[in-house]
C-alpha cells in the first residue's frame, strides 16, 4: 500500500509506541486493587514494557531489514494487538505482565523500521520536516500516556488497553509504503555489525542523554510540583503535557531548521536550549514558569532528537533500519535509568537534580556527537 493511509501510519504508528509504555502510569493504584499488589508494585508494568522494547531492538531493525520492512511492521502491531489483549483480559498478575512485556518487543519491531521506511520515502533535503513530524507524535503519545490512562481508569483501567488494540489493528491495516526496499543484504553478522559502528554508538549516547535529561524529567518536574507548589495530579498531568504539545506545534519549524542548519548544528542548539531549559524548571519560583519553561523543552527535545536521527539516516549505509534499531535501543534503555539515578538526588536536594542532568547535557552531547566525516579529496 502506498497511498495517504499507509504515510499517515507511518506518524500514527510513533505515537503508539511511547503511549503504551507511559500509559500505566497514572493508573498504578487502579491495577493494584485488581491483582492484589501494592501500587509499587504495580509500578513493574511500566518496566515490563520497557525492557523488552529496548533489548529487543538490538537486533530488531537489522532482522526486519531482511525479513521485509512491511512485513515485520505489520506483524508486529498483529502481535501488539494480541500484548494489549492479554492485558485485557488478564485474571492474574503475571498475565499481565507478559501482556506488557510482549506490547513491548511488538514495538521494538515497528519503531525503527517506521523511521527507516519515512527516510526511504522522503527526499533528503524534506527528511528533517518528515523527522520532526515523527518525534513529536513520539513526544505526545510520551506525555498524553498518564493524562489518557488516568482518564480511562477512572472508568476501568481495561479500557486504555482496549483502544491501544483498536489502534494497532488500524495501523496493521494501513501498513506502510511497500515502495520502501530493505537495504540490508549480506550474512547476518555482516548486517549486525554495519549497524553496531561506533559513530551509530556515540549517537545512542546523544539520544538517551537528549531523552533522559529532558523529556525523561517529567517524573521531577511533577514531583517538584507536588512538593513545592501542592499542585493535584490533574494540575500535573496538565503542566506535563505542554512539552508534548509544544512538540507537535513546533514540528515543522524544527524540522525546516534541521534541513537547513544540519543535524550537528541542531543537536548542539537542543542541547543548549535544553540545559537553560532545565536549569529553568528547576529554579523558576512559579507554577507558570515552570510551565513555560517545560514547554519549551518540546523544542529542545525536538531539536536534539531529530538531528540525531537525521545524522544516522543520512550516514547508515546499507542498513538503515538496523542503525536506527541500535540508536533507539539505546536511547530508551539509557532513559530508562534516569529515575533510577535522579530520585535520590532530588530526595536529597531538589535543586541539584536538575542541575546534574543539565551538566550531563552541556558535556556529554558535545563530546559524544559524532564527528562529520572528512571530506574525500577531489580526483
Amino acid at each position: 500500500m502506498t497511498g495517504p493511509l499507509a504515510r499517515g501510519g507511518l506518524y500514527a504508528g510513533a505515537f503508539l509506541g511511547p503511549f503504551g509504555g507511559g500509559v500505566t502510569v497514572a493508573m498504578l493504584p487502579e491495577l493494584g486493587a485488581t491483582f492484589g499488589v501494592p501500587a509499587g508494585t504495580a509500578a513493574v508494568s511500566v518496566t515490563a514494557y520497557l525492557l523488552p522494547f529496548a533489548a529487543v531492538m538490538l537486533v530488531s531493525g537489522t532482522l526486519g531489514e531482511r525479513w521485509g520492512r512491511r512485513r515485520t511492521v505489520v506483524l508486529g502491531y498483529a502481535l501488539y494487538v494480541l500484548a494489549s489483549s492479554m492485558c485485557v483480559l488478564a485474571w492474574a498478575w503475571p498475565v499481565f505482565l507478559a501482556g506488557r512485556a510482549l506490547q513491548g518487543l511488538a514495538n521494538g519491531f515497528t519503531t525503527p523500521l517506521l523511521l527507516a521506511a519515512i527516510a526511504s520515502a522522503t527526499a533528503p533535503d524534506r527528511l528533517g520536516r518528515a523527522l520532526g513530524w515523527f518525534g513529536s507524535l513520539q513526544a505526545l503519545g510520551q506525555t498524553s500516556a498518564p493524562l489518557l490512562g488516568g482518564l480511562a481508569a477512572e472508568f476501568d483501567w481495561r479500557w486504555a488497553f482496549g483502544g491501544v488494540a483498536v489502534v494497532a489493528t488500524l495501523l496493521a491495516v494501513a501498513g506502510i509504503p511497500s515502495g520502501a526496499p530493505s537495504a540490508a543484504r549480506g550474512s547476518l553478522g555482516a548486517s549486525l555489525r554495519s549497524a553496531w559502528r561506533p559513530s551509530v554508538l556515540r549517537a545512542g549516547v546523544v539520544a538517551a542523554v537528549g531523552w533522559g535529561c529532558l523529556s525523561g524529567l517529567n517524573f521531577l518536574v511533577a514531583l517538584r510540583l507536588e512538593d513545592e507548589f501542592g499542585l493535584g495530579a490533574g494540575a500535573r498531568g496538565l503542566v506535563l503535557t505542554g512539552l508534548g504539545v509544544v512538540g507537535l506545534l513546533t514540528a515543522r519549524l524544527v524540522g525546516g531548521g534541521v534541513d537547513r542548519i544540519g543535524p550537528r548544528r541542531s543537536v548542539l542548539l537542543g542541547a543548549g536550549l535544553g540545559v537553560l531549559v532545565v536549569v529553568a524548571v528547576g529554579f523558576a519560583p512559579v507554577v507558570w514558569a515552570v510551565a513555560a519553561a517545560w514547554a519549551v523543552g518540546g523544542a529542545a527535545t525536538q531539536l536534539l532528537l531529530v538531528g540525531v536521527n537525521a545524522l544516522v539516516l543520512g550516514s547508515s549505509g546499507g542498513n538503515p533500519g538496523g542503525s536506527m534499531s541500535v540508536v533507539q535501543a539505546v536511547r530508551f534503555g539509557g532513559g530508562a535509568l534516569t529515575p533510577l539515578a535522579l530520585t535520590p538526588v532530588f530526595a536529597a536536594d531538589p535543586l541539584a537534580a536538575f542541575l546534574l542532568p543539565a551538566l550531563v547535557l552541556a558535556v556529554v552531547v558535545p563530546i559524544a556527537l559524532p564527528r562529520p566525516a572528512p571530506a574525500q579529496p577531489a580526483s
